[in-house]
């Protein structure tokens, strides 16, 4: 017998703007409905905390500290909610110049309980991420425990590199996270659903993504279960998805496809 691990992650699909106190107000928001349907683990998207397209020097200087109004709307959210949060921050750094992109969790006891800064910038399809980001160092994976489940993190333009998420696995993560702001480009909308379920696929495992909605973002925010079923999808439109991820769906499916097993390589740091 297994003991019965599950927790109920809701992705939020909403377009962040320049006003930073409107995007605190709508996250609180987002966050009790989510709660009131049930959520455990709220997902916001990629640059909640501050957007405005395209990326420029707005950025930097509207750029907080893990310590600022953003995570603390985050912290009130979840302790009033009793859920986990996770949502981008424009994080500020030492370069007054360039910002991080970073994802922050939010236990319900209000805790910070995992960061992680985006690694792969989406210097593709025209764009340049690099000249305003600061890249996140290769360090081991954070993860967080959301009521016995294994959650990682990742960001966007990681999800085109598939070692990425295979670091997350090898850490145990059984979710994995995806806030993202997925701009609208050639294919663009098909390479999300795609990738998405590619991840999910080969790690067997869980992934929640919440992307922008359109039409800067592709929108079409999912959970997509360890067989590449999604659960549950918001198409064009603002609002809230919600999925049960159920730790013994992840174990079933590796013992009915143990492709994690099985394989000859392994995913290690380049630099």
């Amino acid at each position: 017998m297994h003991e019965a691990q599950t927790v109920t992650v809701a992705v939020v699909q909403f377009t962040p703007t320049d006003d930073r106190v409107h995007n605190r107000d709508a996250v609180a928001a987002f966050v009790a409905v989510a709660a009131g349907r049930g959520a455990r683990l709220v997902v916001f998207p990629e640059y909640s905390s501050y957007f405005e397209h395209p990326l420029g020097s707005g950025f930097a200087r509207n750029a907080e500290p893990l310590d600022g109004a953003f995570v603390g709307a985050l912290v009130e959210a979840a302790r009033e909610h009793q859920v986990f949060v996770v949502a981008g921050l424009v994080e500020s750094t030492e370069d007054k110049h360039r910002f991080s992109n970073t994802l922050v969790a939010v236990s319900p006891d209000g805790d910070v309980v995992a960061t992680y800064r985006k690694q792969h910038l989406y210097d593709a399809f025209g764009a340049s991420e690099s000249e305003w980001v600061v890249p996140g160092a290769l360090d081991a994976p954070q993860t967080f425990d959301a009521d016995g489940i294994t959650v990682g993190m990742q960001t966007c333009y990681d999800l085109r590199f598939p070692e990425v998420t295979r670091r997350l696995a090898d850490t145990g993560a059984q979710l994995v996270l995806v806030p993202a702001e997925w701009v609208r480009g050639p294919l663009k909308e098909q390479h999300w659903r795609t990738l998405i379920a590619a991840r999910a696929i080969e790690n067997t495992l869980y992934v929640a993504a919440a992307d922008h909605a359109p039409p800067i973002g592709v929108g079409s925010s999912t959970v997509v279960d360890p067989m590449g079923v999604a659960l549950a999808t918001i198409g064009e439109t603002t609002g809230v998805a919600v999925a049960e991820v159920d730790a013994e769906r992840v174990r079933s499916v590796r013992e009915l496809n143990p492709a994690l097993a099985l394989r000859r390589y392994r995913v290690e740091p380049i630099d």
